[in-house]
């Protein structure tokens, strides 16, 4: 299967490229909870697609995530390692590498091969990956856990608390139910879209056999993705354990679960024929929580979630033998949850820092962090999502946000005109009352100053250009992630005149369990502008353009391979992982402080953007680094900066960056 794919041209290649950046009518509900919603049939209301293409038809037939060949990998390393290590330390380094692909590495190698021969239903970096995140003690938030806000609704009326809350539960139901009825739509990536994103196309699709059906896509120039993680979205929750967490599902719930000021509510959802409940009644039931008068909650158990795992599994165990394991598995099986915020974060550029804090970090009485992701909505109805990443990656996340953002804009199921329906919500909805005794009360606040602790130091700042955005820099035939990633490289040398590790994330899921692969951005070329540029007598803008061109190139060719499963940080993890399992001694390179220098990312990026994006980012991954969450909004390139103070100054590198923004476009206008 990957033969067909490495004979694919550049052009086929440039789908998978593209990857990384991976992108009936208006109505209300009038009635009492009736089944027409403006002459909506209540079948076409329950689910957001009907697919005739089942949504997992190309499961079984995706391509397998293809191990590297080891001398490639160790080459690539290499590679990534000069433009930031000096000659003395390089030369111990190529040796120590020359050394483990002849020797360590090679053994290594065949059993990776063995294992993957052996498990063909998988790829080789998915159970590792799983495990890197679930042993991991520290706690999610400010560690793991991103957020991607919404665009607010085009039209302001839409905007309120209850009516946006309303709505994209209603969406989210839609998609549930797609998902879960095996009809939502593949998730395809279509290089040709006029060829195969077509009728024709998924009227054929449908026709061939699954162990086929990939191959059939191709012959379209269409690419099917992998979609194994969408079975994570809902009814799951990663629950504490000793030595390593656990993802749980619980398939058969029906509920959400709503957060506010730091308490529990449930309702169903779903009814017990499994349709969605009608929009008026999701109306009232939202309604009667937001006006539940209680002040915020002293001793919410919310804040445990904020733990070190181990700690909170103690926490946990606790609450259970005290009386709380029921309420708590009706969090962990909600199909998702909901954080209504009492807070009004504002729409001016003033606010976006405010905004970013508060769906990072927020107000930890009121989040469950474990939780798949949770669905967050403001005062002022600003919307975000805040997810644990454990289960999955941007894939499954980015096409939930884009068609609830999407769905609840076009359809506003309620709005200000809506009629509440006939329905006693204090029946229906339930607040969960955990048991609390003093050890618990302990906990919960020992784990909130921890916490403070940790978002004292953080500095977010932002970074904009209207000059260098998408357009701009496409209309300058050279590629606007590369471009961007040349910026961060400029604006941290002129703060710190040295070069660091820096890791992009790409997604690898055009593999079957393909997870993601590092794109290392720093490279000779970078390496070569960014100290050409600050010379005294520089070179002109006509050669520094040269140079931005082959920084272009060579991005794009590291982004290809990292896309194509091809780049090296995954496959040295898979084999260190090997070595460890085995219980035998760690090879040299993995022993080698350049080898933990290479992994100590002080820059740590990543890219995204679409229709319902509006702003987004993460918190260093480092104590000593820089979170760069980036995106394109219309005509303006943003950059949410992330720090600890007083390692880093936050604001000193948006500063310096807007100012690389602003002299590359110099260049690139004027030669």
């Amino acid at each position: 299967m990957y033969k067909g794919l490495k004979s694919m041209k550049f052009t086929k290649h440039a789908a998978i490229l593209k990857l990384k950046g991976k992108n009936i009518h208006n109505f209300n509900c009038i009635g009492l909870g009736h089944r027409l919603y403006h002459g909506l049939p209540e079948k076409d209301f329950q689910f957001l697609q009907r697919s005739i293409v089942p949504t997992d038809h190309f499961q079984d037939s995706l391509p397998r995530l293809p191990i590297p060949e080891l001398e490639k990998t160790c080459e690539r390393y290499i590679n990534a390692i000069k433009p930031f290590i000096d000659e003395e330390r390089f030369k111990k380094t190529v040796a120590i590498v020359n050394k483990f692909k002849c020797e360590e590495g090679k053994g290594l190698q065949e059993e990776l091969k063995a294992f993957n021969s052996g498990n063909k239903h998988t790829s080789y970096i998915s159970g590792p990956w799983f495990d890197m995140y679930l042993k991991s003690r520290s706690p999610l938030v400010l560690n793991f856990n991103p957020f991607l806000s919404f665009k607010d609704d085009p039209n302001p009326k839409y905007n309120t608390q209850l009516i946006r809350s309303t709505n994209l539960i209603l969406s989210s139901l839609r998609f549930f139910k797609s998902l879960k009825a095996n009809i939502l739509e593949p998730e395809v990536f279509h290089l040709n879209p006029e060829k195969s994103d077509t009728p024709f196309f998924r009227k054929t699709m449908r026709l061939i056999p699954r162990s086929f059906s990939w191959h059939g896509a191709y012959l379209f120039k269409a690419f099917p993705l992998d979609m194994s993680q969408f079975s994570n979205l809902f009814n799951s929750t990663r629950i504490p354990q000793h030595g390593k967490d656990e993802i749980k599902l619980f398939p058969d719930a029906r509920h959400i679960v709503v957060l506010r000021n730091g308490y529990f509510y449930i309702f169903d959802a779903i009814d017990g024929d499994g349709n969605i409940l009608p929009p008026a009644h999701i109306y009232n039931h939202i309604n009667y929580i937001l006006s539940d008068p209680r002040p915020p909650n002293p001793h919410s158990i919310s804040l445990l979630t904020t733990e070190n795992r181990d700690t909170w599994a103690d926490a946990r165990q606790h609450l259970e033998k005290i009386g709380n394991a029921e309420q708590l598995k009706l969090v962990d099986s909600a199909i998702f949850a909901l954080a209504l915020d009492d807070e009004v974060l504002g729409s001016g550029l003033e606010d976006v820092v405010k905004s970013s804090h508060h769906m990072l970090h927020g107000p930890v009485h009121n989040r469950w962090f474990d939780k798949s992701f949770t669905l967050i909505v403001t005062a002022d109805g600003k919307s975000a999502l805040n997810f644990e990443h454990a289960w999955g990656d941007g894939v499954a996340v980015l096409r939930y946000f884009n068609e609830i953002f999407s769905d609840s804009n076009k359809h506003h199921f309620v709005g200000p005109k809506t009629i509440p329906g006939i329905v006693d919500a204090s029946h229906r909805v339930k607040r969960l009352d955990f048991i609390l005794d003093d050890a618990i009360k302990s906990s919960i606040q020992k784990a909130k100053e921890t916490l403070k602790q940790s978002t004292d130091k953080l500095q977010l700042n932002i970074a904009m250009t209207q000059k260098l955005n998408r357009e701009a820099i496409k209309g300058f035939k050279l590629s606007p992630d590369s471009v961007l990633q040349l910026a961060f490289q400029m604006a941290f040398y002129k703060l710190y005149n040295k070069f660091v590790a820096t890791y992009e994330s790409c997604s690898t899921s055009a593999f079957k369990h393909g997870r993601t692969e590092t794109v290392r951005p720093l490279t000779m070329a970078t390496k070569q502008y960014v100290e050409e540029s600050h010379k005294r007598n520089r070179a002109s803008n006509s050669e520094l353009r040269e140079i931005l061109k082959q920084c272009t190139k060579v991005h794009n060719q590291l982004t290809k391979e990292a896309a194509m499963g091809q780049g090296f940080d995954r496959h040295l993890f898979a084999l260190r992982n090997f070595a460890e399992q085995k219980g035998s001694k760690i090879p040299d390179l993995y022993q080698d402080p350049v080898y933990a220098e290479a992994n100590h990312y002080v820059l740590s990026t990543s890219t995204l953007y679409g229709p319902a994006f509006s702003l987004g980012g993460f918190a260093p991954v480092i104590p000593d680094g820089f979170g760069l969450g980036y995106g394109f909004l219309d005509d303006v390139t943003g950059c949410l900066i992330s720090s600890y103070s007083p390692l880093r100054d936050g604001a000193g590198f948006a500063e310096a960056l807007t100012k690389s923004y602003d002299e590359i476009y110099d260049v690139l206008a004027n030669s």
